[in-house]
C-alpha cells in the first residue's frame, strides 16, 4: 500500500485529497498543526473504509518536521507521496488589497514561514524516504495568484489581486518546483505544482466556484497518473504561465 503525507489535511482540500487518495489505496498520514483536529479527521476517514492515521505538523515549528520524518521511517519505512499543501494567507485586508507598502515584516516572515520556507525544509527532510519509493510524487499546493506574468498583464484575472505576502510566498514556491524538479531530474521523483483552483474552503471564502472534492480529484489524478509533468505549475491538466 503506498505512503501519502498531506499538511494541512484536516480540512478543506487537504482533507478532500486524503480521502481520494485513500479510496484509490493509498494509506494516509493526515498532516495537521493540532493533533486533536488530525485525530479527527483519521476518524472520518476511517469510517469511510481508508486506512489513515495523523501526524502533529506545525509549519511554523520545524521540529515537528523531524518528528514526523523519525516517525514515517521507524512505521513506513518509505514514503511514496509528499503534498505540501498547508498554507495561510495572514493578510487582514481581504483580496483586493495592494498590500505591498502596508504589510508588516512580522506577517511577510510569518507567511513565508509557512508557504515557503516550512515545505522547503520539510521537503528535504523527507527526501531520503521519497527515494526509497519507485515512483514518488512531491507536490506543492501553489496558486494562479503566483504567476508574474499574470500579475504583469492588465486585464489578467489575478492583475488587481496584490495580496503580497500570499502571492509572492506562492511564487517563490513556484521556484523551488522548478529548481528541485531539476535537482531531481535523474530520479524516480516528480516533483508537480498545482493550482487547485477557486475552491470553497476557509481560506477561499464562500464565494469560490468548486468544492474541495471537485479540486482534489485532478490533483489524485496528476499522482496516481504513470508519467507526470514535472517541474510545472498545473491546473486542469494545463501548465500555467509564470
Amino acid at each position: 500500500m503506498p505512503i501519502a503525507l498531506i499538511t494541512g489535511a484536516n480540512r478543506g482540500i487537504g482533507l478532500a485529497l486524503a480521502q481520494e487518495l485513500g479510496d484509490r489505496g493509498f494509506h494516509v498520514i493526515v498532516g495537521s498543526r493540532v493533533l486533536q483536529r488530525g485525530e479527527e479527521a483519521v476518524a472520518t476517514l476511517r469510517q469511510q473504509g481508508i486506512s489513515a492515521e495523523t501526524i502533529p505538523i506545525d509549519m511554523e515549528q520545524p521540529e515537528t518536521f523531524i518528528y514526523a520524518r523519525d516517525r514515517i521511517a521507524a512505521l513506513h519505512g518509505v514514503l511514496d507521496v509528499l503534498v505540501n499543501n498547508a498554507g495561510v494567507m495572514l493578510e487582514s485586508s481581504g483580496w483586493n488589497v495592494n498590500t505591498t507598502t502596508t504589510i508588516s515584516p512580522d506577517v511577510l516572515r510569518r507567511t513565508f514561514q509557512v508557504n515557503f520556507f516550512g515545505p522547503v525544509e520539510l521537503t528535504q527532510l523527507l527526501l531520503p524516504l521519497l527515494e526509497k519509493s519507485t515512483s514518488a510524487r512531491i507536490v506543492n499546493m501553489s496558486t494562479i495568484l503566483a504567476s508574474l506574468e499574470l500579475h504583469a498583464t492588465p486585464g489578467s484575472n489575478t492583475y488587481d489581486t496584490k495580496t503580497f505576502g500570499y502571492n509572492s510566498s506562492k511564487t517563490a514556491l513556484n521556484a523551488f518546483t522548478v529548481h528541485l524538479a531539476h535537482a531531481l531530474r535523474n530520479t524516480n521523483i516528480k516533483v508537480i505544482g498545482v493550482h487547485p483552483g477557486w475552491v470553497k474552503t476557509e481560506l477561499g471564502g464562500e464565494g469560490a466556484l468548486i468544492t474541495p472534492q471537485q479540486a482534489a480529484r485532478p490533483i489524485a489524478d496528476l499522482i496516481t497518473a504513470p508519467d507526470p509533468p514535472t517541474g510545472v505549475v498545473i491546473f486542469r491538466g494545463k501548465p500555467l504561465p509564470w
